[in-house]
C-alpha cells in the first residue's frame, strides 16, 4: 500500500497537466490553470499535503518519502522557477536511481540487505534468497530511472502518461513478480520442513 501513496500527488499533477489551460481569479489574480506548470504546483502542494498527513499520523517518514517529497520540492521547485519543464523530467530518473542506490549499497553496508529490514519482519527467508530479492529491487529501480529518462527526453507528447501509468504499471507488475517468488519459495521451505504430527503406532 506504501506504495501507491505515492502516485496520489502524481494522478492529481496527471488530472491538472491534460486540462486546457485557462485563466482563472485566485485571490483577485488572475492566473493560468492546466498545462505543465500549474501541474507542477499541485504536485508540489499534493506532496506537501500527502506526506505532511502521513508525518502526523506517524510521527515519521520513511528514508524512501523523505527522498520523494524533497525531489518534488527541489526539481519541481526550479520547473516553476526558471519555467522550464527539462528539471521535472529528471525527478523520476534521480529518485529511482537513488533508490537503487541505497539498496546496491545495503549490500555492503549493514548486517541485512535493505529488503529484509522492510520485510523480515513478515517473511522468513534464506540470506542468498534475500540477496537475491534485494538485488530484484536494485534492478527495478535502475531500469525504471532509465525507462523514465527515455521516454521524458525522446517522447515529449507522452511522457507525462508514462509518468503516471507507467510507473504504476511498471511497480504493479514487479510487486506481482515479487508475490509470486515469496510464495513460490515460502511453498518450498514448507514442504520441506519435516512434519509435525506423531506417527501412528
Amino acid at each position: 500500500m506504501k506504495q501507491f501513496i505515492d502516485f496520489i500527488p502524481l494522478i492529481l499533477f496527471f488530472i491538472v497537466y491534460k486540462l486546457e489551460p485557462r485563466a482563472i481569479e485566485l485571490a483577485g489574480q488572475s492566473v493560468t490553470f492546466g498545462g505543465i506548470f500549474s501541474a507542477t504546483a499541485v504536485l508540489i502542494l499534493a506532496s506537501l499535503l500527502v506526506y505532511g498527513i502521513l508525518f502526523l499520523i506517524q510521527r515519521r517518514l520513511e528514508k524512501g518519502q523523505w527522498i520523494t517529497l524533497l525531489a518534488c520540492l527541489v526539481f519541481g521547485g526550479m520547473t516553476l522557477a526558471f519555467h522550464s519543464e527539462t528539471f521535472l523530467k529528471w525527478k523520476a530518473p534521480v529518485v529511482n536511481w537513488l533508490f537503487a542506490l541505497g539498496f546496491a549499497a545495503s549490500q555492503f553496508i549493514g548486517d541485512r540487505p535493505l529488503i529484509q529490514r522492510i520485510m523480515g519482519h513478515a517473511v522468513s527467508l534464506p540470506a542468498p534468497l534475500w540477496t537475491r530479492l534485494n538485488l530484484a529491487w536494485v534492478a527495478f529501480f535502475a531500469f525504471s530511472g532509465c525507462a523514465n529518462l527515455f521516454v521524458a527526453f525522446t517522447f515529449h507528447e507522452f511522457w507525462v502518461d508514462f509518468k503516471v501509468f507507467g510507473s504504476l504499471g511498471m511497480t504493479v507488475l514487479f510487486l506481482v513478480g515479487q508475490g509470486l517468488f515469496l510464495a513460490r519459495h515460502m511453498r518450498d521451505a514448507a514442504e520441506t520442513q519435516p512434519s509435525s504430527a506423531k506417527p501412528k503406532d
